[in-house]
């Protein structure tokens, strides 16, 4: 079987490390292709089991530029010959007009298109010209993947799209391997010393993760805390610029990206997020399952995401000073932190495994291609 992914980025961020997961479930029975549309953005590859066939085509055709018919000629062209197409995000969405556009004639193998959630450019609301150009782009979809009760919303009102193509996964992880807190020194170039406590995150260091407004909002918690940031991007130095305009440059930590969250993640006394725009974050659902509180913008389904009792601390979208409020209320009260953190552990377990979510893209893989079982 051979299976084709045409990513916006892969990145290590949350969308690409699920179809790593999804890839390493499903198994050494698979050829994979992955293509990204920003070149070269191959980070998640860390989290693919070595046994797999995987491989990353340096001649596929750019799934950027403008869509011209002899541009999606080439696209749709290129995907012959595999068994079935996933596409992912707006990035690639020029891929899915050409498959539209030319399945027929090509005879080409069946598309499913995920959307996870938008960039900074759509950060503060929708474009029309997107909304459209993505009803006229999944029309011959076999199924829409979105991962949010917003982004199912927005599927069937905005972009048009019939109930039958959108299919809702929720983000599932393996939450039984949060459940140990992992050694101090399982971050690299990291160790957490005694009496220390840190708020964490885990994000691509992109824009719309809006991470100088958490370090500004983390600026005013008491010295023993830290602040911990897994991931990497391009705007590093933007965030070390603030952590130093902020005074707080000495316990402002920016270790890199770590492939396995089950080994940090647990080492947090606070997850919080500080985003433009999230639908499903799966560093969220990881931070519950270790039993943390978080302290987070109400964005995407954040605010149903977490338990009944963290619901306080889930501020409005934009609010920096409301966010800071709700780091330094659960900063200060180990029970109360405690407590939360407790109620969503439980809800994690009772609500985000990740056999759920496995079944669930296996089901509509195979649906896609007229199989009884996926792979």
């Amino acid at each position: 079987m051979r299976v084709l992914h045409l990513h916006s980025s892969f990145s290590a961020g949350g969308k690409e490390l699920r179809a790593a997961r999804l890839m390493n479930v499903f198994g050494s029975g698979i050829e994979h292709s992955v293509v990204s549309a920003q070149p070269g953005a191959h980070g998640a590859k860390v989290a693919l089991d070595p046994a797999l066939d995987v491989r990353f085509p340096e001649d596929f055709p750019s799934l950027q530029g403008r869509p011209t018919p002899l541009r999606l000629l080439c696209l749709a062209r290129a995907m012959k010959g595999f068994d079935l197409v996933l596409t992912y995000n707006w990035g690639a969405m020029d891929a899915v007009l050409a498959h539209r556009l030319y399945a027929g004639l090509l005879h080409l193998p069946p598309l499913v298109h995920h959307e996870d959630g938008f960039n900074e450019d759509e950060a503060g609301g929708l474009k029309r010209s997107r909304n459209l150009y993505r009803r006229v782009a999944l029309a011959r979809a076999a199924a829409l993947v979105v991962p949010s009760r917003r982004l199912e919303a927005i599927a069937l009102g905005a972009w048009k799209q019939p109930r039958r193509r959108v299919r809702l996964i929720i983000n599932g992880i393996p939450v039984a391997a949060y459940r140990d807190p992992p050694p101090a020194d399982s971050i690299p170039r990291l160790a957490k010393a005694s009496g220390d406590r840190w708020v964490g995150t885990l994000a691509g260091l992109r824009a719309v993760k809006n991470l100088p407004r958490l370090v500004r909002a983390f600026a005013a918690l008491p010295p023993e805390w830290h602040l911990v940031i897994l991931g990497e991007g391009p705007e590093r130095a933007v965030i070390e610029a603030q952590a130093r305009a902020s005074g707080v440059a000495a316990r402002v930590h920016l270790p890199g990206f770590v492939p396995d969250p089950s080994r940090a993640v647990g080492l947090f006394d606070l997850f919080a997020l500080s985003s433009d725009s999230e639908q499903f974050p799966i560093s969220l659902v990881e931070a519950m399952a270790a039993g943390l509180a978080v302290a987070s913008p109400a964005v995407g389904d954040v605010a149903e995401m977490v338990s009944v009792e963290n619901r306080s601390y889930v501020t409005p979208p934009g609010d920096e000073a409301a966010l800071g409020w709700a780091m330094a209320e659960l900063a200060g009260n180990p029970a109360l932190r405690a407590t939360v953190g407790a109620a969503n552990r439980a809800r994690a377990q009772a609500q985000y495994d990740e056999n759920t979510m496995i079944s669930a893209y296996a089901a509509v893989y195979g649906e896609a291609m007229g199989l009884t079982r996926f792979p």
